[in-house]
């Protein structure tokens, strides 16, 4: 029998005793399998009927058994990686953030700024039915953006006194409409994302409005931070911490976030990866 040089006594068992292939289970494996398959390259009786030609039938097993043992180790060393990386996660949180936040509630315990008593959930009609007032709910955080809390109010009142559903939305044109909202920031771009917004309201949702923030996020004229607060305000559901670009500027410099964030809504998912719920 033709015995293939690398099978020559000795050769295969300093290779194997190495045992680069079995990390942390010591040479005498690596040892065993050399022995047996230098013992299976010996020409014999017992020998020539399964390796007649180079000991190809060994080779392969040594290959198998490489290739297997390297992707348990594989598996293993992924799995322990990515513990780890969620354990640290998880565990992260920026330093003094409770000392911080308590200050910041004993700072604002009087409740004495704009948005305390004229902010977005004081801006609709709480008498309203359910869903005429989640619909004024959406149009005064859709006033709200780059406007004063004072001017959205003043606005919201407006709007109220002249009937605000969403039939009469239809029904105005847009000339009363904007002057009934200004002069809130962009006035004239509102007037247009309101009468679109109100239409697929009417269209797709019976006049009510939706209640996913995905949903809410495909209407003109609404971000994020708004339809997070609407799913709060109109349909009394937390889904998510609303940050404004206020929040985005204060939790940026109380380093409350993993690394610095350059957008408010970068900002928010940065905010609920440690904050507790």
């Amino acid at each position: 029998m033709a015995v293939s040089p690398y099978f020559a006594p000795g050769v295969l068992t300093r290779s194997m005793s190495r045992g680069p292939c079995w990390p942390g289970r010591g040479k005498d494996r690596g040892f065993r399998l050399g022995r047996n398959l230098n013992r299976l390259a010996q020409p014999g009786p017992d020998n020539s009927r399964d390796y007649e030609t180079d000991g190809t039938a060994a080779e392969s097993q040594v290959t198998q058994s490489v290739l297997k043992c390297t992707r348990k180790n594989k598996r293993k060393s992924v799995s322990n990686s990515q513990q780890v990386s969620l354990e640290a996660k998880a565990e992260w949180e920026p330093e003094r953030w409770s000392e911080q936040l308590n200050n910041i509630r004993e700072m604002r315990k009087d409740r004495n700024a704009p948005v305390d008593h004229m902010g977005a959930e004081h801006c609709f009609d709480k008498t309203a039915a359910p869903e005429v007032m989640r619909y004024q709910v959406l149009l005064s955080l859709m006033l709200s953006s780059q406007t004063k809390d004072q001017v959205t109010f003043a606005a919201m009142k407006q709007l109220r006194e002249h009937g605000l559903t969403v039939e009469n939305i239809l029904k105005m044109d847009d000339k009363t409409l904007g002057q009934l909202i200004h002069p809130v920031g962009f006035w004239r771009s509102k007037v247009r994302y309101i009468k679109q917004t109100t239409a697929i309201l009417k269209e797709r949702y019976g006049g009510d409005i939706p209640n996913t923030v995905s949903e809410l996020l495909h209407l003109p004229g609404v971000g994020p931070k708004m339809a997070h607060l609407i799913m709060k305000l109109a349909w009394d559901h937390v889904s998510g911490i609303c940050v404004d670009t206020h929040v985005h500027r204060i939790a940026n410099r109380l380093q409350w976030l993993g690394k610095e964030t350059k957008t408010p809504e970068k900002t928010r998912l940065a905010l609920e990866e440690w904050m507790p719920r």
